[in-house]
Formats: C-alpha cells, sequence, structure tokens
C-alpha cells in the first residue's frame, strides 16, 4: 500500500473528486459499493436484453446513464470552479 496526498477538490458524498499526485487532471472516486451495483445493473440489463425484455433493459442501463451523467456534470462544475480545463472536448 502506498500513502500519497491528493488534491481533493469535491468531497460531496458520493461525488468526490480529487487530483491524483502525477496526473494532469483530476478524477472521481466511485466508493466500491457503488460500483458493484453499477456493475450487478448492467448484468441485469444484459440478462434483460438477452431475453429480449428491452424494457427492463433500457431501464436499467437509463439509471446508471443518469448516475454517470450527474457525476459528469458535478465533475464540469467543480473543474471550472477551480479554474481547471475539461480533459476532453464536448464538440460532438
Amino acid at each position: 500500500m502506498k500513502k500519497k496526498e491528493v488534491e481533493i477538490l469535491s468531497d460531496s458524498t458520493n461525488q468526490a473528486v480529487m487530483k491524483h499526485p502525477g496526473r494532469n487532471y483530476p478524477g472521481v472516486l466511485i466508493q466500491g459499493d457503488t460500483l458493484y451495483s453499477y456493475c450487478q445493473s448492467l448484468d441485469d440489463a444484459c440478462s434483460e436484453l438477452k431475453n429480449k425484455n428491452i424494457e427492463d433493459a433500457f431501464y436499467e442501463i437509463n439509471e446508471i446513464r443518469n448516475a454517470l451523467w450527474d457525476k459528469l456534470n458535478h465533475y464540469k462544475i467543480v473543474l471550472g470552479e477551480h479554474d481547471i480545463e475539461l480533459p476532453f472536448s464536448e464538440v460532438p
């Protein structure tokens, strides 16, 4: 195990944004239980798709998509508050 200091730009519950030493841009911390929940939901969606339950699969995938967009929007706000450019271009 290593111990290093990280810059914590936001420590909002389930929305932590931090910059690891040696990285150019901050990242988002996803708690283990949340990550597990996302994986389980995607497994369920894949199962629903395999069984041709499109509506149920869409619901599962849409829930994860909305949660990730929420995290991304928070990330963008936090970087803006700290005058850090985004590590991606939003031009389609």
